[in-house]
Order: C-alpha cells, then sequence, then structure tokens
C-alpha cells in the first residue's frame, strides 16, 4: 500500500523535495487542476451515494421485527402491519412459495451475507430462503406460515429513507471517504502503486456498500444479491490482497521480483476465485479465509524481505500494520467459526465481528498515506476498530466457554477492551506507528552543547546543526538537497526530513538545506513534530549565535573605546613626559613604553588577528625589548593553517610572553632567549627557553607574574610546565590541544556530512 502520497497542493518531487519550494508559483497549476479534479471526484461519488440511498429506499421489504430463540427459530416480536398485530410471540416456521406451497424458514433467513457462513449446508440454505423471500417481495406480498396452524400474507412495503438504518449512513460516509482518499493518492503521485491503492480502496468501499444494504430494517434484501455476495465479497477480499502483496513488492522499496511476483500472484487469485466461486468445494468458507490469510502471510514476507535492500521505515511500519491485521483477521475467523456452534447467536456475533473487521482495514487504508502526518483522528478511530474486534472475540469466548449471560461476557468484553485500550495505547502509536517522543531532558542537553559550541566557532554552524540533528533523530545520513525550503518539511511519506540553515559565522551565508534519511537508524517515520522540533533548533542556535554576535561587538566596540582613551590621553601624557625627560636613559625608558601602549591599543582595535600577523607583531615587539636589554632573541614559528585568532586568544599569548620574556631579563637576566611556536592541526605548543640564571622552578613562589601566565594558559584550555634548561636558565612549556578548528570550508564541503 502506498505510503507516500501527499496532499493536493502539498506534492513531493521525486527526490522528496517539495515542488513548492523551488519557485514561487510553480507549483501553482498543479495544484488548481488536481483540487478541480478531486471536486469533481468529490461530487461525483456524493450523487452516486444519493442515488444509491434512494434506490435503496425503494426496495421492498417485509415490515416486521423477528428474533431468534435457543433452537435457532424466528419468533415475531413486533409489526406496525395490522394483519400481524396479537400475532407477537409466535414463531415463524415457513414462508408460502409461488404454488402456495409451505417452505420451511429459520434464523438463516436473517442472515445476510453468505460470506461469512462457515457451514456448506446452512449457506445454500441461507441463500435459498433469501431468494425466495426476494422473490415473493417482488410479487407485493409475502405468505408466512406461523405454528401451529396460522397463515397471513404480508403485503411488502418499500423501505423508505427511515428504513435504511442509522447505521447505512456512516459506512456510506466512510465508503466515499475511501474512494476520495484514493483519488487524493493518485493525483499527487500517479504511478503503479497508487493506483493499486485505488483498487483496495475501492474494493473495501464496495464491501462498506455491502454492509450497509445488509444493516437495512426489516427482512428483505434484492433479488440476486444472496447468490452474488459470496462469489463478489470473496473477489472483493482476494483482490484486496493481491494489491496488497503487489503494492508492497513496488513501495517503499521496489524488488526486483517485483514483477515476476504481480505474474504469480494474479493469476492464481483469479484460478482461486473460479475454483471457489463456481465449483464451491466442500468447505468453501475454510478455503476463502486460507486464501486471504495466505495473501497476508505473503504481503509479511515481502515487506520482511525489503530492508534487504532499502532500510526504509515506511517499510517496518507497514510490517508492523501486517501483522496487526493477520491477528485481527485470525481473531475474526476464530470468532467466526466458534459461534456458527451457537444457534441464537451466530448470526449477531459473525456479522459483528466481520463489520468491526472491515471498518479496522479501512481506517488502515485511510491511515496509510498519512503515516507521518498528524492524523490522530485516524489513529485513534484504527486503534478502535481493531480493540473492537478483540473484544467481539472475547465476548464470544466467555459465551462459549464459560457459559456466561449475554448482557455479563459484554460488560466483561468491553471493560477488557478499554483496560487494553488504557494500557496499549501508547506502546501502539510508539511501537506501531514508529513515533518517537524525545524528552525533554535529551532535547535541552543536546540543544545546550551545541549553542555553546556555536557561540564558541560560529563558523562552525551549519556542521554543528548537522550534529545536533543527528543526535536528536538518529537518521541513517545527512545530506545537502536542494532547492532549500522556508522551514523545515517532512518528504517522502516520513522517510525524510528537509530542514533549512545558514551557513557563516554571521549566518548570512548562503542558504542550504539539510535531508535527515530514514529516522532512528531507519526505525520510525518523521513527523510534523519532528519537522517543528527542527525548526525551533535551528532558530534557538541562529539565536545563540546572534547573541554571541552581539556580545562580541559590544566587546569590540568597549575594546575600541578604551584603545582610544588610552591612545589619547596616556599616550599624549606620554609623549609630553618624553619630550620633558631629565636624561636621555628616561627618555628612552618612555619612549619604549609608549611603543608598547601602541602595540598594546593596536591590538585592541582589531577585533580578530591572523595567526601570521600576530606572530609578527610579536617579534617585533619582542626584537625591540631584547635590544634594548643588550640580548638576542631566537624566533621559529611553524603552522600547518593560518587561523584567525579571536581577541582572547590573542591577549592571552601577547601578555603570556611579554611575562615571560620579562621574567627572563629581569630575573634571570638571560642574554639570549628562544621563542618557538608551533600549530600542528588544532593543537599549539609554545616553548620559551633562556640562558639565565634561574634553576629549580618547582621551588619558586608563583605570584603575579607566574600566576597570571597560568591564569591566562587555562583561559585558552591549555597546560603550563617549567623546566630546567641545560646547562643553563629555565624553559616554559604551553601546550593548547584544541587551539585552532579543523580546517574546512565555509560552509559544507560535501553533500553527505555523515552516515551511521
Amino acid at each position: 500500500m502506498s505510503a507516500t502520497a501527499q496532499i493536493p497542493g502539498d506534492d513531493a518531487a521525486s527526490d522528496g523535495v517539495p515542488a513548492d519550494a523551488s519557485g514561487p508559483g510553480r507549483s501553482t497549476p498543479w495544484i488548481g487542476w488536481r483540487r478541480r479534479m478531486l471536486a469533481a471526484a468529490a461530487l461525483l461519488g456524493c450523487l452516486a451515494l444519493l442515488a444509491g440511498a434512494r434506490w435503496a429506499s425503494g426496495t421492498l421489504h417485509l415490515d416486521a421485527q423477528f428474533s431468534v430463540d435457543a433452537q435457532g427459530a424466528l419468533v415475531l416480536q413486533a409489526s406496525p402491519e395490522p394483519l400481524l398485530q396479537g400475532l407477537q410471540g409466535r414463531t415463524v416456521v415457513a414462508l408460502g412459495d409461488a404454488a402456495g406451497q409451505p417452505r420451511p424458514v429459520n434464523e438463516l433467513l436473517l442472515h445476510r451475507s453468505p460470506r461469512w457462513q462457515v457451514d456448506d449446508t446452512n449457506r445454500r440454505r441461507q441463500i435459498e430462503q433469501q431468494e425466495l423471500l426476494a422473490s415473493r417481495l417482488a410479487t407485493g406480498a409475502v405468505e408466512l406460515w406461523f405454528e401451529p396452524t396460522a397463515r397471513v400474507v404480508v403485503p411488502a412495503r418499500p423501505r423508505g429513507w427511515a428504513g435504511l438504518g442509522l447505521l447505512a449512513w456512516p459506512l456510506a460516509a466512510l465508503a466515499l471517504l475511501l474512494v476520495l482518499n484514493a483519488v487524493v493518492v493518485g493525483l499527487a503521485r500517479a504511478r503503479l502503486s497508487s493506483l493499486l491503492f485505488g483498487v483496495m480502496s475501492l474494493c473495501q468501499a464496495v464491501n462498506l456498500l455491502f454492509i450497509a444494504l445488509d444493516t437495512t430494517r426489516g427482512p428483505g434484501l434484492p433479488a440476486g444479491a444472496a447468490s452474488l455476495d459470496l462469489g463478489l465479497r470473496l473477489g472483493l477480499d482476494a483482490v484486496t490482497g493481491a494489491a496488497i502483496v503487489h503494492a508492497f513488492a513496488l513501495h517503499p522499496v521496489r524488488l526486483p521480483q517485483a514483477r515476476a511476483l504481480a505474474w504469480v500472484v494474479w493469476p492464481g487469485v483469479a484460478l482461486a476465485l473460479v475454483v471457489l466461486t463456481a465449483a464451491e468445494p466442500d468447505r468453501t468458507w475454510w478455503w476463502a479465509q486460507g486464501l486471504c490469510l495466505g495473501l497476508g502471510l505473503l504481503a509479511l514476507a515481502v515487506l520482511h524481505r525489503s530492508p534487504r535492500f532499502e532500510c526504509d521505515p515506511t517499510a517496518l511500519v507497514m510490517r508492523r500494520f501486517n501483522l496487526i491485521a493477520l491477528a485481527v483477521l485470525m481473531t475474526v475467523s476464530v470468532t467466526v467459526v466458534v459461534s456458527s456452534t451457537l444457534p441464537g447467536l451466530a448470526h449477531g456475533l459473525a456479522a459483528g465481528a466481520s463489520v468491526t473487521w472491515y471498518l479496522f482495514l479501512s481506517s488502515l487504508l485511510l491511515l496509510t498515506p498519512f503515516l507521518a502526518r498528524s492524523r490522530q483522528l485516524l489513529r485513534e478511530f484504527a486503534l478502535l476498530a481493531g480493540i473492537s474486534t478483540v473484544a467481539a472475540a472475547v465476548d464470544l469466548l466467555f459465551v462459549a466457554v464459560f457459559s456466561l449471560s449475554a448482557f455479563t461476557s459484554l460488560a466483561l468484553a468491553v471493560f477488557g477492551a478499554l483496560a487494553a485500550y488504557a494500557g496499549a495505547r501508547q506502546l501502539i502509536l510508539t511501537r506501531v506507528l514508529g513515533h518517537n517522543l524525545l524528552t525533554t531532558e535529551r532535547t535541552f542537553d543536546h540543544l545546550y552543547r551545541a549553542a555553546r559550541e556555536v557561540q564558541a566557532r560560529p563558523e562552525q554552524h551549519a556542521q554543528v546543526l548537522a550534529r545536533l540533528l543527528r543526535d536528536l533523530f538518529e537518521p541513517l545520513s545527512v545530506r545537502r538537497v536542494t532547492p532549500v525550503p522556508p522551514q523545515a518539511r517532512v518528504v517522502g511519506g516520513g522517510s525524510a526530513l528537509v530542514v533549512p540553515a545558514r551557513t557563516g559565522a554571521d549566518m548570512a551565508g548562503p542558504a542550504l538545506a539539510l535531508q535527515l534519511q530514514f529516522a532512528q537508524r531507519g526505525q520510525r517515520l518523521f513527523t510534523p513534530e519532528d519537522a517543528r522540533l527542527a525548526d525551533r533548533v535551528v532558530e534557538q542556535l541562529r539565536r545563540a549565535a546572534a547573541y554571541d554576535r552581539a556580545v562580541e561587538r559590544g566587546r569590540h566596540e568597549e575594546r575600541q573605546r578604551l584603545a582610544q582613551d588610552l591612545h589619547d590621553d596616556i599616550g599624549a601624557r606620554l609623549l609630553t613626559l618624553m619630550y620633558q625627560a631629565p636624561n636621555p636613559a628616561m627618555e628612552d625608558y618612555i619612549r619604549h613604553t609608549l611603543q608598547d601602549l601602541k602595540t598594546l591599543t593596536r591590538g585592541l582595535a582589531a577585533g580578530e588577528h591572523r595567526l601570521s600577523h600576530a606572530a609578527a607583531e610579536w617579534k617585533a615587539d619582542l626584537s625591540q625589548r631584547l635590544g634594548a636589554a643588550q640580548a638576542q632573541l631566537g624566533w621559529a614559528v611553524s603552522h600547518d593553517q593560518d587561523p584567525m585568532l579571536s581577541m582572547v586568544q590573542w591577549s592571552a599569548l601577547t601578555r603570556i610572553l611579554r611575562e615571560l620574556v620579562s621574567n627572563a631579563l629581569y630575573h634571570g637576566h638571560a642574554t639570549f632567549i628562544d621563542v618557538v611556536l608551533q600549530l600542528d592541526g588544532p593543537g599549539l605548543r609554545l616553548t620559551v627557553s633562556d640562558n639565565g640564571q634561574g634553576r629549580a622552578p618547582e621551588a619558586w613562589a608563583h605570584g603575579l607574574g607566574l600566576g597570571g601566565v597560568r591564569k591566562r594558559v587555562k583561559l585558552l584550555s591549555g597546560t603550563v610546565i617549567w623546566r630546567e634548561n641545560e646547562p643553563s636558565g629555565i624553559v616554559c612549556d604551553v601546550r593548547v590541544d584544541q587551539f585552532a578548528p579543523p580546517a574546512c570550508e565555509p560552509g559544507l564541503s560535501t553533500d553527505r556530512l555523515g552516515t551511521r
């Protein structure tokens, strides 16, 4: 059965991307003619139902109500006919035939559908009695023989609109809904599996109309209805089963043996129908039920084979549906078999069980194209139909096995069904339909970590989003697709979820769409709730990035203000003081201080620094300071990438270098300082060694200088170690394992972001 149909106006392209996302107005003509076709089909269906109801209201019937006693005899309960007044409670033993001779009748006269008659002899008698009554109604009068000798000729009356019964209208409406549902599937995507779905829906719609005709008030069916019932109803069921098998071979995964399977199933079903309806072998009903159950098992085998070619969650959900449908059909079959041994109850139980089965099957057909959509009413209807069928079987079990009264058994069955519904509802919705309820704690945990990562590395927004979506939905794959929809969309009948995103640190880069394929590792379908959650996740990450940008913008403006104040105020004062220096040494000292202030203000004013540019500034600054102290500088820098340094990274490294060099000059009296800076992948290593007088660093008292170095290294999430240098001096080793993000192109460099 097709599970990928979309309602008109929500079409899906062949790659699973919504057609209306490709450009404004592109899908409007398709939406227009499809809606007109659907409206025309609905109008024609309503007219056909009204015409059928008018015809049914004009059919003749026996305006009387009968019951069945323990021996299976007909007992007159009530009738508005004057000739039958006073005969209430009397047993009807025969009907007069065309020659006026009595023909015995019993409870089989009330049995409407020979399709669900287990015993072959009773089925033939049922058809004979039904056809006898139909022939007598056609003459305008029916001769009833009452026990012991009363004989009454009762006129045949048209049923009228009131005689159709209350149940006939909902059944007819459900039949129309099935047909329109099939029309929607065919209009949304014209292909063979949609045609097969239409065949299933049409067959079950006809079944529902037959049931609606059976629920009319009073005995009497149109001539020929009873004779055609077995062959036609069995044909409808068998064709539905064959269409299910064929559809499962095509969708959701097309099997290599699909064509060969179709050539085996359809001729086989046709041959079986010819044998069962024309020859009517012994135990016909058993063979008929075996045929339906066999087709169900074959469909289950086809679905079991589908995941070997592709792990589509639709196949898994369909397999669960098929298992439940087989269990319900088996329950109905057992119910009908057991009820055939209980005179007086067989008709009601068999009719009720078969009606609930067809309602359950119809609900599955209605639900199948909308598995990935919020169709709570359809899900609840299917669940209640299945539980009602089980309740009918339990009711029969209590009557047949425990000899309980009808009221007691019905009350116990209803109570058990309600308990099962309340206890198993959530399990059925999650396990059968594959719905997954993400806990708030789990969602918040993943979202919080992703937001922190986006704040730390805004340029990695797309990668973080893809990883977050994988953590939340556990898809088998995540890849880029085009075009980009305005919001998250469930496509492919729930097999995929398309989520729009933006690239770039400022979220102003080109738009892209991430398509998540097969949720929960192919175990469930995506739902509209998942799409709404994805939209909220994208919005929260966007806000996290926007908040980080706002904070950084505020910091940058504050740094610029401080740099400007330092330059205009402190710089001017130092310049004045330099011109008024009492001696050359003081003037030189102030000049170096002005140079340090210039380096500091330039760094504060710049928001980001390239590593290579920062290294050049550090080298120039250290060379000047060591030159003034008559010391030499050894400098070596190597890096496999040239990342942008944030203000935190630039400031920390600048102050670490200055503090280490100052300690080597003024405490160790070093004459040579060697600086080695290495960036290998994400890891950074800074080594500063000198030839000074410092020894035994483990015995040092860490004051403000060394404490500041430790604090700034910790701010970079790194480690720092001091050790003795040979033959003299100190070596300081700073390591930061995750200093630079992994090298990648802006946005996404590949279509496939990850698979599992």
